[in-house]
């Protein structure tokens, strides 16, 4: 038997296999950490529009 679910209208609906795919893999995402090279140039843009909007 088949797991039967309901949508945003109330209506009945068979299991998406792909919506359920789809959330384990950005459930994983969430968990993961920002890479440093990101959070580098992050730091490094905040530093710039601190330093421009003290010019101006």
């Amino acid at each position: 038997m088949k797991e039967r679910d309901t949508d945003r209208t109330g209506r009945r609906h068979e299991a998406d296999p792909i919506n359920e795919n789809l959330r384990r893999v950005y459930d994983g995402l969430i968990d993961d950490e920002v890479p440093d090279r990101f959070t580098d140039l992050l730091r490094k843009l905040r530093e710039q529009d601190q330093k421009k909007d003290g010019n101006t």
